[in-house]
């Protein structure tokens, strides 16, 4: 069952829940992850019930279950939690993947891992989500930036999944670095 999720999502409190089942409802497989994996059963036996969504029990796990290159977004607290989840999915990454942060983290740390990631080939996004649960579930303004080559990748789900506005996409690449986690900021202002 190697390669049959279009992206994987880690972090499965309600806005994390609401982003997989609106990517669910627009055509994509989504592997749902989260650090306590009865979060994940549960979620499979009650939310995402008779969706396409798969669960993963390890990242190694999830990891395997995704297309390539793989997409992995993380929707976990701002600040070590990020930074321990990149420390754990860059061995099990190859160069070309793709890691994308949709948490509130602070613009200056998305810089740092924009940095320390493209030495190691991998194409990191840091990307605002706003709209709070109903936005995720069903069209978040979306404010990706970060590695622009990431962007082709990602562009067709994240411009599927976000809010239209006279049938325009709330979605468009704002940025390298932290951008897209400083528009947020500004935005949240």
């Amino acid at each position: 069952m190697s390669g049959q999720a279009d992206i994987a999502l880690i972090g499965l409190a309600v806005m994390g829940q609401n982003l997989i089942l609106n990517m669910d409802e627009k055509g994509f497989v989504v592997c749902a992850y989260n650090r306590t994996v009865a979060k994940v059963k549960e979620f499979l036996a009650n939310e995402a019930k008779g969706t396409n969504v798969i669960g993963a029990d390890s990242l190694k796990d999830m990891v395997s279950k995704l297309k390539s290159p793989r997409k992995v977004m993380l929707l976990v607290k701002a600040g070590s939690a990020v930074d321990d989840f990149i420390q754990q999915l860059v061995p099990l990454l190859s160069a070309g993947d793709v890691i994308i942060d949709g948490g509130n983290s602070e613009y200056q740390d998305t810089s740092r891992r924009c940095d320390e990631l493209a030495k190691l080939g991998l194409l990191y996004v840091g990307s605002g989500v706003s709209g709070g649960e109903e936005g995720a579930r069903h069209g978040p303004s979306l404010m990706p930036g970060g590695h622009e080559a990431a962007w082709p990748l990602i562009q067709p789900i994240f411009q599927a999944i976000c809010a239209k506005a006279d049938g325009e996409p709330c979605c468009e690449w704002v940025g390298d670095g932290g951008a897209g986690h400083f528009v947020k900021m500004v935005h949240n202002g």
